[in-house]
């Protein structure tokens, strides 16, 4: 609703489409979209806003407008890319942006070997689909090592394993990137017993003022990722800033609420100039 506000404010014809109900017709030379008995036409830009559920979903819908050369500004691809925690850090692998040490493999019996691999106890693992801080554990022994691990692997349930970052002392810091540059930072704190300082899991959030690295690692993340408009989740850490996460469709009540900056009407602006 924010991003719709702020478009009818600039003066755009602009709707809601709930994606769900689209449907997707493909047949030669002509890739269309079918919503409420009527084929969607005449648009000259759409921005995404896809739940983590639907992601096969949303990303073929995307993929069917890119197909009829709309603009949008979430890819399919980097969609995709983004929601694969796992594929999002091999991406970013490639690049000079620092993260966690990651382990990821289907071969747990030599659990030893991987709890050395990450720094020891205690370490972090995280299921590839989860969001909003679901999904993610502190482990703090080998006997609750081996209880996730196996209840997960009973779930075929994928999930990667990482070293945890002591000094961070249950805090992140959100940078909010559109184009090329940092529009609005955050730091969250988890709430007391807590290490996930995701808001929607309690914790708080306080406006700060991010270094030039923690900049330019969050900017050098988005553009990896083929992000106009992204989320970088990253640790402050002895050394330096450690991504561990970049979110394709950020929230922005928090981050808007939390340092009184109209990001809505930012990213409006951005597809203005690139459309």
């Amino acid at each position: 609703m924010r991003l719709f506000d702020e478009a009818k404010s600039a003066g755009h014809n602009t709707a809601i489409v709930d994606y769900m109900h689209c449907n997707i017709i493909s047949e030669k030379k002509k890739p269309v979209v079918y919503y409420n008995g009527q084929y969607l036409q005449f648009i000259d830009a759409i921005i995404p806003r896809i739940g983590a559920i639907f992601t096969f979903y949303g990303a073929a819908l995307i993929r069917q407008f890119e197909m009829q050369n709309i603009p949008t500004i979430v890819s399919s691809q980097a969609l995709l890319r983004a929601r694969d925690k796992l594929h999002c850090l091999q991406v970013l692998t490639c690049e000079d942006v620092g993260m966690p040490k990651t382990y990821f493999t289907h071969y747990f019996y030599n659990i030893d070997e991987i709890i050395t691999a990450v720094g020891g106890f205690p370490f972090v693992m995280k299921q590839l689909e989860g969001t909003q801080g679901n999904g993610v554990f502190l482990i703090k022994d080998r006997k609750h090592a081996s209880e996730i691990i196996n209840i997960h692997q009973s779930a075929n349930k994928k999930f990667i394993i990482q070293e945890f970052i002591a000094e961070s002392q249950g805090a992140d810091i959100r940078a909010f990137v559109v184009g090329d540059k940092v529009v609005a930072a955050m730091k969250r704190q988890a709430k007391e017993g807590d290490f996930r300082s995701n808001l929607h899991q309690g914790g708080k959030g306080e406006k700060i003022q991010l270094s030039e690295e923690e900049q330019q690692t969050a900017v050098k993340s988005a553009q990896a990722m083929g992000l106009a408009v992204a989320g970088v989740d990253m640790l402050q850490s002895k050394r330096g800033p450690l991504v561990i996460e970049v979110n394709a469709s950020p929230g922005l009540e928090g981050i808007e609420k939390t340092t009184n900056i109209n990001i809505a009407k930012l990213i409006i602006k951005h597809l203005e100039k690139t459309t």
